[in-house]
């Protein structure tokens, strides 16, 4: 049976684990139906003193694409907040998950934000945030775009909602 999955695709300090949450509930809400989250910081190890580059992101990505078909083995559908930053890594997403919808929303705000929001967290490489900015994949495609710093989550969420339960048949 195929299932919807929706991929919350940003930059690191975008706001996609709020978002994600918010999402979530909203769907439970309105529709009664329950959605799993799966979120890179899940499967990532992740320090102030260590840089994160696109290998290791990719090692960990297969194991957020099992986790999620595991999901959707018992849940309606599944959110997976992720930081694309190359091909090979959107491909496998891609590939893994075939058999199911894939939509996909990218995640972003300005980057005196992103900045900031990096700054006060304290558990990211310095830099961080911006880098994978920089280097997020793919560049346009999505089905929407949120911006995390002129709406609430839960604003987001509700555009989110109405983009893909309402407007898409």
């Amino acid at each position: 049976m195929t299932k919807q999955v929706i991929l919350l695709n940003g930059s690191s300090s975008s706001g996609k684990s709020t978002l994600a949450k918010a999402l979530r509930q909203l769907i439970f809400e309105k529709r009664h139906q329950q959605y799993g989250i799966v979120s890179i910081d899940d499967f990532l190890e992740m320090s102030a003193g260590e840089p994160i580059y696109e290998d290791d992101v990719f090692a960990i990505s297969s194991k957020m694409c099992e986790k999620t078909l595991e999901l959707l083995k018992t849940t309606d559908g599944a959110i997976i907040d992720h930081v694309i930053t190359s091909e090979r890594i959107f491909n496998q997403l891609k590939e893994s998950l075939s058999r199911h919808k894939l939509y996909m929303i990218k995640v972003f705000c300005p980057i005196e934000i992103l900045r900031e929001r990096e700054e006060k967290r304290g558990n990211r490489c310095p830099g961080s945030a911006e880098a994978s900015l920089q280097y997020l994949f793919p560049k346009d495609g999505y089905n929407l775009a949120v911006d995390t710093n002129s709406m609430t989550a839960a604003e987001c969420a509700g555009k989110i909602y109405k983009t893909l339960f309402c407007d898409l048949k």
